[in-house]
C-alpha cells in the first residue's frame, strides 16, 4: 500500500504541476487504532510553480483525489498551510506529529517540527478536541446500544483536552500513550484496553449495549472540560515574517530552475 500511495503523489505532483513537501497518514492508523479494514488518510502539503502564486485571482489551495474505500488523499498548498500553522491549526499540528512518513523533501517539515511549541495554542487545541469530543459523543453514543467502537473518537480528543490542561502542550499522537499516561482508574483502563484489543483484531464492534464505565468517564470530562475551556489565553507571538521567508524559501527551493 505504501509504494501506491508513493505512486499517487507522484500522479498528482505531474497532473497538478506542483511539488509534494512532505505526506504522512492521519486518522485511525496515525493515532494508533486501526481496525484491519481502516482506510488511509493521507495528507500532504505542497508548493506550486511561482507563477501559479502571480495572480490578480484567488485560485483553490487543496488537491483532493476521489475518496474509494482504500484510500483517503488530500493535501493544502503551502500558503494555506502556513496561515494556518500561524493560527495553531490542530489538524496541521497533527500531520507534523505522525510516525507514518510517505514523503518528506527539502527539510520543510523537518523546520515546521521545530517551531511547533512557539506556535502551540494550548486554547486553540481545547476547543478543537472539546468539539470534536462533544460532536462525535451526541452523534454515535447516545441510546443504551451504541456503535462501541465509536468510543474511540470520543475518548481520543477528550484524553488530548486534559493533556493539554495537565501540560499545555501538544498532546501526543498516539491513543496508547494518552491512555498510559492519563487513565489511573484500574476498570476504565480494563475496558479500555479490551476494546483496543478488540478493535485490532478486527472484530466487528458494531452496535452493542453501551459499557457505563466508559460513559461515565466521558459526561463528567466533557461537563468538567466544557467549563473550563474557555480559561485558557489565546494569544501568541506573531510569526508572521519569520513564516513568509519560510514560504519564499521554499518556493526558491522547490523550483530553484
Amino acid at each position: 500500500m505504501q509504494e501506491l500511495i508513493r505512486q499517487k503523489l507522484l500522479e498528482i505532483e505531474k497532473e497538478h504541476e506542483l511539488k509534494v513537501l512532505f505526506a504522512v497518514e492521519s486518522g485511525s492508523r496515525a493515532w494508533g487504532f486501526p481496525s484491519q479494514d481502516s482506510d488511509y488518510d493521507v495528507r500532504f502539503v505542497y508548493v506550486k510553480k511561482p507563477e501559479w502564486y502571480l495572480s490578480i485571482d484567488d485560485k483553490r489551495d487543496v488537491v483532493e483525489l476521489p475518496i474509494d474505500e482504500t484510500l483517503d488523499i488530500s493535501g493544502w498548498d503551502i500558503r494555506k498551510a502556513l496561515k494556518l500553522f500561524r493560527k495553531s491549526n490542530p489538524a496541521l499540528h497533527e500531520w507534523l506529529a505522525s510516525g507514518i512518513v510517505y514523503r518528506d523533501e527539502l527539510g520543510f517539515r523537518a523546520e515546521l517540527i521545530q517551531m511547533r511549541n512557539e506556535l502551540f495554542s494550548p486554547k486553540t487545541a481545547m476547543l478543537h478536541y472539546l468539539s470534536m469530543a462533544n460532536g462525535n459523543y451526541r452523534k454515535d453514543l447516545q441510546g443504551d446500544h451504541v456503535r462501541i467502537k465509536k468510543y474511540f473518537y470520543v475518548l481520543r480528543p477528550i484524553l488530548a483536552c486534559e493533556w493539554i490542561e495537565k501540560y499545555r502542550t501538544n498532546p501526543p499522537l498516539l491513543f496508547q500513550q494518552l491512555v498510559a499516561e492519563l487513565v489511573t482508574d484500574a476498570d476504565l483502563r480494563r475496558e479500555i484496553d479490551e476494546l483496543l484489543h478488540r478493535k485490532m483484531e478486527g472484530d466487528e464492534l458494531d452496535l452493542e449495549p453501551r459499557i457505563d464505565v466508559i460513559h461515565a468517564y466521558i459526561d463528567d470530562r466533557l461537563e468538567r472540560l466544557s467549563a473550563c475551556a474557555s480559561e485558557y489565553a489565546g494569544s501568541m507571538p506573531d510569526q508572521t515574517a519569520r513564516l513568509d521567508e519560510l514560504y519564499r524559501r521554499y518556493l526558491r527551493l522547490a523550483w530553484p530552475e
